[in-house]
């Protein structure tokens, strides 16, 4: 029998795929690309947005209109958040959520045996411990993306997630030991520790942040140590310091920002101003050699005016991040701000990501430049075309080489050459 995964969403969702496939594979599956003939297509759903719902409806009719006689499976966090919608969605021959991947086998063989549709969505409670969600290997075999956080208790007025995802819990410290191990064992050099509010582990626990980056850091096989994304209220001053002392951390930290606006920022009810933001920043780049920071900025937010929006640009331009996702606001059904209308239209919110967007890439140009002539240390991931390999420095700067040997999962000190746009060229020192 042949599996195929066609995922969307954050780097949490990819790892669950990563974990339903490994469950597939130790049944006798074949996982295949979501691009051949399969017996299962498994869509794994974001809802961040109604985008995001729009392309899982468009992902799940495709792959039932091209293959008929397979059977479509929808999970992930768009029927966790509405399982009345996603019900509706008949396309779908088993819906079931973010709560059950580890009841994929067991679905899919109910399916085989009622042969019937089978809707499955159960609801995350208040107190739920940490579900299972351990890789051994991972589709990127030098990096490897491992899921220690579930669920969020912070209720952003714009966003759906705390009903797609439920409250904050923690993978255990034991657990996270035996996986990295596993990991390790299969060639796997780099470790991004990744949540839905990755900043929040160990939340009502006698361990943070820090001990899991500790505990990856401790085996020998694994080279390097990052964090995924990062609320800025909950990075201290003494978990800075502890980060600090681990050599195999690196220094690039994705904040969410969301404005650079106080006004807006109360108005999505975050929990810190720009000035912590920026205190913030500062505690970070004295800290760390060479440290990145990144974030994502959203436009056009409700009662988002124009001098709002150009406080947040001004804000954006003195951190001088090195890199900004920036996206236009979406009414989400279901949250706080989707109650008070959207008071900025579509033209304008795209006016101002599109001023973001240039003034941004400005920056992170800059910075770019500001690396040639330096010499890098840079963890080698794949080859992108004959002879030219990528990878990343610790602050995650993706840098291209050309080399006659294959250097894929070594780390090499090169000289940073060029800007190349979305990526620095470089050459090995002479």
């Amino acid at each position: 029998m042949k599996a195929a995964f066609y995922t969307l969403g954050c780097k949490v969702n990819q790892t669950e795929s990563e974990y339903m496939a490994e469950l597939l594979e130790k049944a006798g599956f074949e996982i295949v690309s979501p691009n051949e003939e399969a017996d299962y297509y498994i869509v794994n759903s974001c809802t961040v947005t109604a985008t995001a719902d729009q392309k899982t409806r468009q992902n799940v009719r495709k792959f039932k209109r091209k293959h008929p006689n397979a059977a479509v499976i929808l999970t992930g966090c768009m029927p966790q958040a509405f399982p009345d919608d996603a019900q509706n969605l008949m396309e779908a021959d088993i819906v079931t959520g973010n709560k059950n991947d580890g009841d994929i086998l067991e679905l899919i063989n109910r399916y085989n045996i009622e042969k019937r549709r089978i809707f499955s969505v159960n609801q995350h409670k208040s107190g739920e411990a940490f579900s299972e969600c351990s890789v051994k290997k991972f589709s990127e075999r030098i990096r490897a993306f491992v899921k220690i956080e579930d669920g969020c208790d912070r209720f952003c007025s714009y966003c759906i997630i705390p009903m797609s995802r439920g409250r904050v819990r923690s993978k255990a410290p034991a657990d996270l030991k035996k996986e990295i191990e596993h990991l390790a064992e299969n060639g796997i050099k780099e470790i991004v520790l990744v949540g839905i509010n990755l900043s929040a582990y160990g939340k009502n626990e006698s361990f943070n942040i820090v001990d899991a980056v500790r505990i990856c850091a401790e085996n020998e096989k694994i080279m390097r140590v990052r964090l995924g994304s990062l609320e800025p209220d909950h990075i201290t001053q003494e978990i800075i310091d502890r980060l600090s002392q681990i050599d195999k951390f690196c220094p690039q930290f994705h904040i969410s920002l969301q404005s650079g606006c106080n006004r807006t920022l109360k108005n999505m009810n975050r929990h810190y101003t720009a000035e912590e933001y920026r205190a913030l920043c500062r505690l970070l780049r004295n800290a760390f050699t060479d440290a990145s920071v990144t974030t994502d900025i959203m436009v056009g937010f409700h009662e988002e005016s124009e001098e709002d929006f150009y406080e947040s640009l001004a804000f954006a331009k003195e951190i001088g991040f090195e890199k900004v996702h920036v996206f236009p606001y979406s009414s989400r059904e279901g949250t706080n701000a989707s109650k008070k209308g959207d008071s900025v239209n579509k033209k304008e919110k795209e006016h101002r990501a599109e001023i973001m967007i240039q003034e941004t890439e400005k920056i992170r140009k800059e910075y770019f430049e500001s690396l040639i002539g330096k010499t890098v240390c840079v963890l080698f991931e794949n080859e992108i075309e004959k002879g030219i390999y990528q990878g990343y420095t610790k602050n995650y700067t993706p840098v291209r080489l050309e080399a006659a040997e294959d250097i894929v999962g070594r780390e090499l000190n090169v000289m940073i050459t060029e800007n190349g746009g979305e990526y620095c060229c470089a050459k090995l020192p002479i």
